[in-house]
């Protein structure tokens, strides 16, 4: 069985569409849609927004929300995600 480094490298060795193929079908495998939850969110977003119509929910623009986050958390270094390939 081949590793997960030599399965990487032959993928990065695909063409540009094959790759693009292949992280379409990985990602799908990870999340695939389920009914349910997709009901579920419908639902959940179609009564925010009747609470809102009826006064009952506040609403924040962008910069609000911008700003509360820069309030409350500390700026972080950049640092570039690990890789299989460059850890």
């Amino acid at each position: 069985m081949e590793t997960l480094d030599q399965i990487a490298k032959k993928a990065i060795g695909l063409r540009p569409t094959e790759r693009i193929r292949l992280v379409e079908a990985i990602l799908y495998s990870l999340d695939k849609p389920d009914q349910a939850i997709e009901k579920s969110w419908v639902a959940e977003s179609e009564a925010r927004y009747e609470a809102y119509k009826r006064g009952e929910l506040k609403s924040y623009d962008r910069d609000e929300i911008k700003l509360c986050i820069e309030l409350r958390m500390p700026k972080a270094e950049h640092r570039p995600f690990p890789s299989i390939l460059n850890p």
